[in-house]
């Protein structure tokens, strides 16, 4: 399958945004949605202030790659749904996002995707997987403690990814 992942991370660092340190935030500090803690494991030592603010598109491109879009076998699912899972992937973690299309498609929720998810996957239209991502996200989002502060973001997101998603369906 010919790789989405230049696109989909182009969207993904427009969600993103740039450097941030909100104090409701349990990520803390944060550079192009790579936090301080994924940074620091990426660079093997504890980074400085300085260094998280001078992050470059180029620096957390590989960490988006290896961490998120490899581990969530977006290679393997169809155009629109890689960005689904992979954009969720990064907001609330891989193996949340997996479970969500796991749940979709009806295989056992372990968290990891491999060849029984993605062969349901296969079975499956990529609207209806769009779709139904797009809800169980939305559902999730509600239901944190947070949602008041950062709901509105989270939601326009979310939004943003769906419409993003269906139009690389036809793309």
């Amino acid at each position: 399958m010919i790789t989405n992942y230049s696109t989909c991370l182009a969207i993904i660092l427009e969600h993103e945004g740039g450097f941030v340190n909100h104090p409701d935030d349990p990520g803390g500090i944060t550079n192009h949605g790579v936090t301080k803690k994924v940074y620091d494991a990426w660079i093997d030592r504890e980074s400085t202030p300085r260094e998280m603010r001078d992050l470059t598109h180029e620096d957390v491109a590989p960490i988006y790659k290896k961490n998120y879009w490899n581990r969530a076998k977006c290679d393997q699912l169809p155009s629109g749904v890689d960005l689904s899972v992979f954009d969720w992937a990064v907001n609330s973690g891989v193996s949340r996002s997996a479970k969500a299309l796991q749940r979709i498609v009806g295989v056992e929720q372990d968290g990891g995707i491999g060849p029984m998810t993605i062969s349901a996957v296969n079975d499956f239209e990529p609207i209806d997987i769009i779709e139904k991502m797009h809800y169980a996200r939305q559902s999730f989002y509600e239901k944190l403690s947070t949602f008041d502060t950062f709901g509105k973001g989270w939601t326009r997101r979310n939004d943003e990814t769906k419409e993003k998603a269906l139009e690389m369906m036809y793309g």
